[in-house]
């Protein structure tokens, strides 16, 4: 399994536990309001305010607590202006980490950042040093109960969509950036409904770990994920899980 699909698999497995304490409706509620302040309140003519509708509804985020974010966004309500920043370092073992984070403050968000790679064996590192490893791709995980293997292949391949694989408990669709509204309208008009369907940041190649880096390395990931100001967390890292679950 590739170091994202791990990954991924890890933090879908982590989604309700995030959603009890927060942080999920935190992060959703800070892209509407950047989505709809960049691209206007209209999720028909802005496709990143559309596909923050689609994760908060997802996330089972109430309709006012949206309605809100948005008009936070487009000024109709006072708010916070959030800034749309990347970090990039290197965790345990050389992988190559990419931070995407949304914050009001970022001279308090940097040295935060920076002291969860430090704490964890990592470093910072500066702009473009490991961008060039990761590609921007639409990515969908839908339940194994929502359709059929077939069916869905079907469904998201003549949309635009290029894999489709299954991992645990979840099919996960991918597709480059510009087929990812047609891929999710055509999920949405067959009522399969993903857990999560974003553009997130993927890796090109992978590292490999022996068991002890990659648990060193996956507590630097969460300390990132856990971090309030931060939106999606990418790695390339690979190893074998149940080493690693001796290792935890």
């Amino acid at each position: 399994m590739s170091g994202h699909s791990k990954w991924s698999t890890i933090k879908h497995k982590k989604a309700a536990a995030d959603a009890k304490r927060g942080k999920a409706f935190t992060r959703i509620i800070k892209e509407l309001t950047v989505a709809a302040k960049t691209g206007g309140g209209d999720p028909d003519g802005n496709p990143r305010l559309r596909s923050a509708i689609a994760d908060a509804k997802a996330n089972n985020m109430p309709a006012d607590n949206i309605k809100r974010a948005i008009q936070k966004g487009t000024g109709e309500l006072p708010g916070v202006t959030y800034e749309d920043v990347v970090y990039e370092g290197y965790g345990p073992g050389g992988v190559a980490v990419y931070v995407e984070v949304l914050t009001d403050n970022k001279m308090r968000t940097t040295p935060e950042i920076r002291h969860a790679f430090t704490k964890h064996g990592g470093d910072l590192g500066q702009p473009n040093s490991v961008s060039w490893m990761f590609e921007k791709r639409g990515t969908f995980s839908i339940p194994l109960t929502a359709a059929t293997e077939e069916r869905l292949m079907d469904l998201v391949l003549e949309a635009g969509a290029d894999d489709l694989q299954t991992e645990d408990d979840a099919f996960q669709v991918t597709c480059g950036p510009s087929a990812f509204p047609a891929v999710r309208d055509a999920l949405e008009k067959a009522n399969v409904i993903p857990t999560e369907a974003k553009l997130a940041m993927l890796p090109t190649t992978v590292v490999e770990l022996d068991a002890k880096k990659a648990a060193q390395c996956l507590r630097l990931l969460d300390a990132l994920e856990e971090h309030d100001d931060v939106q999606n967390v990418s790695a390339n890292l690979s190893f074998d899980e149940a080493s690693v679950a001796e290792e935890a």
